[in-house]
C-alpha cells in the first residue's frame, strides 16, 4: 500500500466493516511492507513533574480538579532522570518520554532544566520524545537545538467528542501544538484513547484527523482508558479487545509507515491478545512499572514475551524506516 493524505471517512468506516480475519491480514501485509515483522521499538515514559494540572481532561489522574491519589510532586533532579535512562538503555529501551503535568510550556528554570535533561538523554544515544502541554515556536526550537527527537501530543479522540472530555483546552490548540512542533522539524507522536465513551465513528475520525496530516505523525500510541479512582471516567465500561484491534489494524492501514504502540491499557492483555495486535500492525510498546501515573506491564513479562514470540528489539533513530 503506498502512502496517502487523502482518505476519505467513507474509506475507513469500509475497512472498520471487513471480517476480523480480513482486516487482519490486510494490515499485516502493510506491517510487512514497510517494516521487519519481527522488531519492536520498546520506548519507556517518565513522569518528571507529576500532578497539579490545572487542565481537566476527565480520565486523568493528575488533574486539580479531581481528588485521586495523585499529589503534586517537584520536578524529578537531572541525576535520577539520566540514571533511570541508563538503566532502560540497558534493559533495551532506546526511546525516552518524558512528561510534566503542564498546561502549556514556560520559560523559566523548569524549562530550562527539561532542556538539560534532553540533552543527557540525547549524549546516551537514545531517543527522547516530551510530553509539556501547548508549545510556543521559541519553545519548540529550544528543544529542539536540546537535541528533542519528538513532541508528544494525543488528541485523545475525535473533535466532536472531545469537548465532553475537555474544556480547558480546544482541539484546535492542539492541533496548532502539533503544527508548532513540526514546524521546528521534531517528530510527532500523537494518538488517542479508546473507552471515553466515544462512538466508533469518533474513534474513525480520530484516525482520519491523523491520516490527513501530511506528513502523517511518525509515531501514533493507542491507549486504553485506565479508570483512575475520582477522575469522571471512574466508572467507565472498558472498550473490548476487539474494538481495540480494529483500530490497530486501521491504524497500521491508513498510517503505513508509522510506529503503531500498545499503551496504556496493555497491562490488561494477555499474551494472546498482543500476539494478535502485532499481527495486525503494532509494532512498539511502552514498557516500565508506570505509564506517568498508572500502573503497566513489568518489564520481566515483557522479556518472556519477546523470547516467546521470538521478536527483537527495534534500533533508536530508525522512526519510518523502509525495508
Amino acid at each position: 500500500m503506498s502512502l496517502r493524505f487523502d482518505w476519505k471517512i467513507e474509506e475507513l468506516q469500509k475497512l472498520y466493516e471487513l471480517p476480523l480475519l480480513e482486516l487482519i491480514s490486510k494490515s499485516h501485509a502493510v506491517r510487512t511492507q514497510y517494516f521487519d515483522p519481527s522488531e519492536i521499538q520498546v520506548c519507556t515514559l517518565l513522569s518528571i513533574k507529576t500532578g497539579g494540572c490545572p487542565e481537566d481532561c476527565k480520565y486523568c489522574a493528575q488533574s486539580s480538579h479531581y481528588k485521586t491519589q495523585v499529589t503534586p510532586q517537584s520536578m524529578m533532579k537531572f541525576d535520577e532522570v539520566i540514571s533511570k535512562a541508563k538503566k532502560a538503555k540497558e534493559n533495551g529501551v532506546t526511546r525516552i518520554c518524558l512528561g510534566a503535568a503542564w498546561r502549556q510550556v514556560r520559560d523559566g528554570l523548569q524549562f530550562d532544566e527539561v532542556l538539560r535533561m534532553i540533552k543527557g538523554i540525547t549524549n546516551l544515544d537514545m531517543e527522547v520524545c516530551v510530553t509539556l502541554g501547548m508549545l510556543q515556536e521559541s519553545h519548540a526550537i529550544k528543544l529542539k537545538n536540546a537535541g528533542l527527537y519528538a513532541y508528544s501530543h494525543n488528541l485523545d479522540t475525535s473533535e466532536k467528542y472531545y469537548k465532553t472530555i475537555i474544556t480547558t483546552r480546544t482541539y484546535q490548540d492542539r492541533l496548532n501544538t502539533l503544527q508548532t512542533a513540526r514546524n521546528a522539524n521534531l517528530k510527532i507522536c500523537c494518538g488517542g484513547i479508546l473507552g471515553l465513551g466515544e462512538s466508533i465513528q469518533d474513534r474513525l475520525e480520530l484516525l482520519h484527523t491523523l491520516c490527513t496530516q501530511n506528513p502523517h505523525p511518525e509515531s501514533v500510541p493507542i491507549n486504553r482508558l485506565s479508570r483512575v479512582p475520582g477522575t469522571p471516567l471512574e466508572n467507565q465500561p472498558s472498550a473490548s479487545f476487539w474494538e481495540l484491534i480494529r483500530i490497530v489494524a486501521i491504524a497500521r492501514l491508513v498510517l503505513p509507515k508509522a510506529m503503531i504502540r500498545l499503551s496504556a491499557g496493555r497491562k490488561d492483555m494477555s499474551y494472546e491478545q498482543q500476539a494478535l495486535c502485532f499481527l495486525a500492525g503494532a509494532n512498539s510498546i511502552h514498557t516500565g512499572e508506570k505509564l506517568l501515573t498508572v500502573e503497566n506491564t513489568s518489564r520481566n513479562e515483557d522479556e518472556k514475551m519477546f523470547e516467546l514470540f521470538g521478536l527483537k528489539k527495534r534500533p533508536g533513530f530508525a522512526s519510518g524506516r523502509e525495508k
